[in-house]
């Protein structure tokens, strides 16, 4: 699919939101023809809801409940081409499986990867990973949990493993870290409320902080856990700060129906859409598209989904469209906000699932 070629071709945040779009588009309904020829599954949603394959905008773009990839399993590909399986957290009932080839999981590391660079540099940084050194031994299945920490791993060298068999904080291996370290920069990651749980939380009982100063740290996954015990993003950040050393943290959201697709926070705290995903807000009620300024349901797209129709998708998390090219960060493209799960949405945040 050529379309491809100009996506990989341009800045990751570079283009205006119109030029972006145009270029987007022209892959997203490259894919929508595509998987109407190769999975009779979503040729007949197609069919059913009188949907066009050739989309004047994304408003056009049937969307796919995120819910439906739990019912039904939605490929594009022959079973022979299966390299990988990705399974979606959730606490409850069945979980989502997200069918990769080669080609798309190649697709998803290089997106990644180049999204990734543009927050942290071409440099692979040494990386403390907020995780145990097993979860992702088994390569050819894997959860979100698992493939979120895979592919950030991409992006450091000398990992280190900051949490024992026991999901306790190993300190000898941290304390080894920091010294090696610790006037250098160093990326972080961690899942949302396991990056809380089991390293900030005990350096705040400790009264202990890392010094990691030029640490980048990044973390992801649901927020419910950390509503409950009232801690918001502005002092779970003030926390990394207090606690690790460094102010420079970056939430992303993505979730395992896009893997590789992820959108980042800028130093605004505005997630930013990347050159191969956009998003589009439409109104709960008659899924009618929403105007900057007005919640809604968060419909998110992707160029990667090649191996399954997963290339438009509805998700159940409440979302604030913010604005187009004029974020003060100077990114250019769509910025937004996650406000949240639906109501009656099922809690199903990669960190929020750890039990």
């Amino acid at each position: 699919m050529s379309q491809m070629e100009s996506l990989w071709d341009a800045p990751i945040y570079g283009l205006n939101q119109s030029d972006k779009a145009e270029l987007l588009l022209s892959r997203l309904n490259g894919l929508s023809q595509w998987h109407r020829e190769h999975c009779q599954s979503y040729a007949t949603l197609l069919e059913s809801a009188h949907a066009s394959v050739a989309a004047n905008d994304y408003s056009e773009i049937l969307p796919l409940a995120v819910q439906l990839f739990k019912q039904v399993r939605l490929s594009s590909i022959t079973d022979d081409e299966v390299f990988k399986t990705i399974t979606s957290s959730g606490t409850s009932g069945s979980k989502s499986q997200i069918i990769l080839d080669r080609t798309t999981a190649a697709l998803q590391s290089k997106a990644l990867v180049k999204i990734m660079q543009s927050w942290v540099g071409r440099d692979r940084l040494p990386m403390l990973l907020i995780e145990q050194s097993n979860l992702i031994a088994q390569r050819s299945g894997f959860s979100a949990r698992g493939a979120g920490a895979l592919g950030l791993s991409f992006m450091g060298r000398e990992h280190c493993y900051a949490l024992d068999e026991q999901m306790q904080p190993n300190w000898p291996v941290i304390k080894a870290f920091v010294a090696a370290h610790q006037n250098q920069p160093v990326l972080i990651f961690g899942f949302t409320f396991m990056l809380w749980e089991y390293l900030l939380k005990p350096l705040m009982q400790q009264g202990v902080c890392l010094g990691l100063e030029q640490a980048i740290i990044f973390h992801s996954g649901g927020w419910k856990k950390l509503e409950h015990l009232s801690v918001s993003s502005e002092q779970f950040n003030r926390h990394c700060e207090a606690s690790i050393g460094s102010s420079c943290v970056h939430n992303f959201y993505g979730m395992a129906e896009q893997t590789g697709s992820i959108f980042v926070s800028c130093e605004q705290g505005h997630l930013h859409c990347p050159i191969f995903s956009d998003i589009l807000i439409r109104d709960p009620m008659n899924l009618a598209p929403c105007p900057i300024g007005k919640p809604g349901l968060i419909q998110v797209f992707s160029a990667l989904a090649q191996s399954y129709p997963g290339h438009s998708i509805l998700t159940e998390d409440m979302g604030l469209w913010l604005g187009d090219d004029d974020c003060p960060c100077g990114r250019k493209g769509r910025y937004f906000k996650v406000l949240g799960r639906e109501p009656k949405a099922e809690v199903r945040g990669c960190s929020d699932t750890f039990s």
